[in-house]
C-alpha cells in the first residue's frame, strides 16, 4: 500500500501521481482515507490530552488524601472516572477508524513511476523493442490455431480435462507435455546463474495473497479453500513475496533473487467467454516467476535484468516477439513500473503477452512489513529501518509459450519442430508428428 504518511505531508503529490491512471474514483479514495488519516491525528490528540490530565488529577488526588481531604479527593476521582470512559470511546472509534482506513489503503493503487508512460488503455502502451523475428508475411500453414494442430497431433486433449475438471481446463498430453515440462525446466535454467530456486506452496493464506495485492480487490478471481482459510496460489509471486514478511532485512544481503516453478490457479471470473479455446487462457496453468528483494537504488538495474532475461527466454526459442511498456491507465494496482514481452502467434493472428515484469517499489513490502536495514560504510549499523523493494516477473509461462511454438513452428505436413534449444528436454524429439 502507499505510505500513509503521504496523505499528511504531501497529499496534492499523491493526487497528482494517482491521476495519471485515469481513474477518477481512486482520487476519491484518497481524499476519504486522508478525512479518516486527520481524524486520527485528532483522536490520538485528544486522548493524549485526557490521559495528561488523569496523571494530573492522580497526582493531586494523593496529595488531598495525605492532606486528609477526603471529599475533595472523591470529587476529582470522580472526574478521573468521567475521563476513563472517554478514553475508552476514544479508543474504540480508533479501531474503528484504523480498520476502515486500512481497508481504503488496501483498493488504493501504486504510485506510477515518473519514468512509466501516460495512457488511458492498452492501446497507449508503447513498443520499447521489436518486433523481431516477425515475418513480413506468414504461409498459410502457420496461420492454423495451434488448438487445431494440436488436436490432429494428438496432443491436447481439452474435452477430457473438461470432464475432469470443468470448463477451461486443459490438459497436454504425449509430445505435448513433455514440451510444456521442457519449457518449465528450460525457464529455471535460463536464470539459475543469478535466481535461487524454490519449491514454494501451492495453498496461501489470506494474509499472503493481501501482501502481494490480489487481495482484497481480486477475490473473485482466486480459488478459496474456506474451510482452511486458504487459497489456490494464483501465481508464485504470491508465496516469494512473502518468504520474507515481517522480517527485516540487512542491507549488505540484498538484493535477494529467487526464482520458482509451480502451477498457478485463477479463476478469472470476468472473462468468461474469451479465448477459452486451446491454451490461451486456462484456469490452471504452469509457470516459472522470477523475484527480487533490493534497496531502492538497487531495483532500476534489476528491473532491467529481469525484463532482459524474459525477453532472452523468448528471443532464444527463435519466436517472433516484442517489448512493450505499460502506460499508466494499463498498469497494475501494484506495479510502480511494468513491462510485457508478447509472443507473435500467426495462427490466432494476435501479440500474446507472455512475460511481465514489474517493480513494486515498497508497495508489497509494506503490505507484508518487510523492512531493510541499512549500514554505513564502516558497516555499522544506521539507526532506523525503512521499507524494501520488490520486483518479480514470469520467466516463462507454459500455456501462450506452448501455442506460439505450435503455431510458428509448424511444417507444411502438419509437424511441429520443437525449437533447438529445447532439444536437451525433449527426450529425443526434434518433431512433434501425428502418432500411428
Amino acid at each position: 500500500m502507499i505510505d500513509q504518511r503521504l496523505l499528511r505531508t504531501d497529499l496534492d503529490a499523491v493526487k497528482a501521481s494517482l491521476s495519471r491512471r485515469q481513474r477518477p474514483a481512486i482520487l476519491d479514495e484518497v481524499d476519504h482515507a486522508a478525512r479518516l488519516d486527520a481524524r486520527l491525528l485528532d483522536i490520538a490528540r485528544e486522548r493524549d490530552e485526557i490521559r495528561a490530565k488523569v496523571n494530573t488529577i492522580s497526582k493531586e488526588v494523593g496529595g488531598l488524601r495525605r492532606d486528609g481531604k477526603v471529599d475533595e479527593a472523591e470529587a476529582l476521582q470522580a472526574q478521573s472516572k468521567e475521563h476513563g470512559g472517554r478514553e475508552k470511546v476514544l479508543a474504540a472509534e480508533h479501531d474503528e477508524v484504523s480498520q476502515a482506513l486500512r481497508d481504503i489503503l488496501l483498493g488504493i493503487p501504486n504510485l506510477p513511476s515518473d519514468a512509466t508512460p501516460d495512457g488511458a488503455s492498452d492501446d497507449d502502451n508503447p513498443v520499447v523493442i521489436g518486433p523481431i523475428n516477425l515475418l513480413d508475411d506468414y504461409p498459410e500453414h502457420q496461420r492454423v490455431p495451434h488448438w487445431e494442430t494440436a488436436d490432429a497431433l494428438g496432443i491436447l486433449d481439452n474435452e477430457r480435462a473438461t470432464k475432469i475438471s470443468g470448463a477451461m481446463f486443459t490438459m497436454q498430453r504425449g509430445a505435448g507435455a513433455t514440451l510444456a515440462r521442457a519449457l518449465c525446466q528450460y525457464g529455471l535454467d535460463l536464470n539459475a546463474d543469478a535466481h535461487e530456486e524454490m519449491r514454494v506452496p501451492s495453498l496461501v493464506s489470506t494474509a499472503t495473497l493481501t501482501a502481494t495485492g490480489q487481495l482484497p480487490k481480486f477475490a473473485d478471481d482466486a480459488y478459496a479453500i474456506e474451510r482452511d482459510d486458504l487459497w489456490a496460489s494464483p501465481t508464485a509471486e504470491a508465496p516469494l513475496t512473502s518468504i520474507y514478511a515481517g522480517e527485516t532485512l540487512d542491507d549488505t544481503a540484498l538484493p535477494i533473487r529467487l526464482m520458482a516453478h509451480s502451477s498457478s490457479y485463477r479463476r478469472e471470473a470476468g472473462s468468461a467467454g474469451r479465448d477459452t479455446r486451446g491454451m490461451l487462457r486456462a484456469h490452471e496453468f504452469d509457470k516459472v516467476e522470477l523475484m527480487a528483494y533490493s534497496t531502492p537504488e538497487q531495483a532500476p538495474d534489476l528491473l532491467d535484468d529481469m525484463v532482459a532475461r524474459s525477453e532472452r527466454a523468448i528471443a532464444e526459442l527463435e519466436l517472433p516477439y516484442r517489448v512493450i511498456e505499460i502506460c499508466t491507465g494499463d498498469m497494475g494496482q501494484s506495479h510502480h513500473r511494468t513491462f510485457d514481452v508478447e509472443v507473435y502467434a500467426p495462427g490466432a493472428d494476435a501479440w500474446l503477452e507472455v512475460s511481465s515484469v514489474s517493480w513494486l517499489g515498497d508497495y508489497q513490502a509494506r503490505r507484508a512489513a518487510i523492512r531493510l536495514k541499512r549500514h554505513d560504510a564502516d558497516g555499522k549499523p544506521i539507526k532506523g529501518t525503512e521499507f524494501a523493494h520488490t520486483l518479480n516477473g514470469s520467466a516463462l509461462a507454459v500455456p501462450r509459450v506452448w501455442a506460439a511454438i505450435i503455431e510458428n513452428c509448424r511444417n507444411e505436413d502438419g509437424s511441429v519442430t520443437v525449437p533447438e534449444v529445447l532439444d536437451p528436454y525433449m527426450r529425443g524429439i526434434t518433431t512433434i508428428a501425428p502418432t500411428a
